[in-house]
């Protein structure tokens, strides 16, 4: 082998190296995570506006909302990467795999905080930069620390941290709050809840290994069958109070009606199985409240622009 192929391997070799690094970086971000940032935060930001905001507001109030949760989602990842070694979901986690050492997850952890609060102050308001900070606060703090390895209701008071972006959202285009990003907040706490617990049942015994007492762990599918179907018919509920709170139209009427009674029936669905005796499909449920969240934020967003 001559010098030359000997240098272009070497090349490549380091070329490979750094990709792989930086894709290990990105996935400390949870980058699925941060696609329902996307979806909770643009249509917000449409009903705030009661029309199309200024697209630079919208594009530089994702950037600052998509490190935000980068941040919580890494730090995330350090305080957890323990039991994270003990799960088959997770054991591929860079810090778990070695990709990325424990202090470079740490620096990269505070430097996206730090750089999302500068950010978010330049480009959008102090409002809207102090929620980012309570949000990465309690994710990190208050869901991680405190409550994921303690209570199996870890997860319905720690997805308070998920709700956030839409009061980020709606507090970057009026620099307050009011009544329909609450409603929405409490859209997306209730929620939370239904979608989550469908995942812990799918591994539940990962949860089991690692000992952290999720309800889809700790509890049968009974249980926890009738707890989902109880959430989505709360959540379902909240949507509709936002119809006459913020004069939403016949688009996102009729949009939270057909989506909301799709999602609560996939929840019935699932608990009917369960009484029956039956193999417990929970993906679906899982699966549908993604769905469901996703298409009810898409009639937020049009409903504004249209003219009736």
């Amino acid at each position: 082998m001559d010098i030359t192929t000997t240098r272009a391997s070497e090349v490549t070799a380091t070329r490979q190296s750094i990709g792989r690094t930086v894709r290990a970086y990105i996935t400390l971000t949870k980058p699925r995570v941060l696609e329902l940032l996307l979806v909770t935060t643009v249509p917000v930001m449409i009903l705030a506006q009661n029309g199309m905001p200024n697209l630079w507001l919208v594009l530089a109030t994702v950037i600052g909302g998509a490190m935000s949760a980068g941040s919580a989602a890494t730090f995330n990842m350090y305080i957890d990467r323990d039991i994270d070694a003990h799960m088959h979901r997770t054991e591929n986690r860079p810090l778990v795999t070695g990709e990325v050492s424990p202090r470079g997850a740490l620096i990269f952890a505070w430097t996206l905080a730090a750089a999302s609060t500068v950010w978010l102050l330049l480009t959008t308001n102090w409002l809207a930069a102090t929620l980012s900070v309570v949000a990465i606060f309690f994710y990190v703090v208050i869901y991680t620390i405190v409550l994921k390895r303690r209570t199996e209701q870890n997860i319905v008071w720690g997805g308070i941290a998920g709700c956030f972006p839409v009061l980020i959202g709606w507090s970057a285009v009026t620099g307050s709050l009011d009544w329909p990003p609450v409603i929405l907040f409490l859209l997306v706490f209730l929620w939370t809840p239904p979608h989550y617990w469908p995942l812990s049942m799918k591994y539940k015994g990962d949860y089991q290994e690692a000992d952290v007492p999720m309800l889809g762990a700790t509890r049968d599918g009974l249980q926890v069958g009738l707890q989902v179907i109880l959430y989505a018919w709360a959540t379902v509920a909240s949507s509709l109070l936002l119809v006459p709170v913020a004069g939403m139209g016949l688009v996102y009427t009729v949009s939270a009606v057909v989506f909301g009674g799709w999602f609560i029936f996939e929840s019935h669905v699932l608990y009917a199985r369960a009484v029956r005796g039956e193999q417990i499909k929970p993906m679906r449920v899982f699966h549908a409240s993604i769905t469901y969240l996703t298409l009810l934020f898409l009639a937020i967003a049009i409903d504004p622009l249209l003219p009736f």
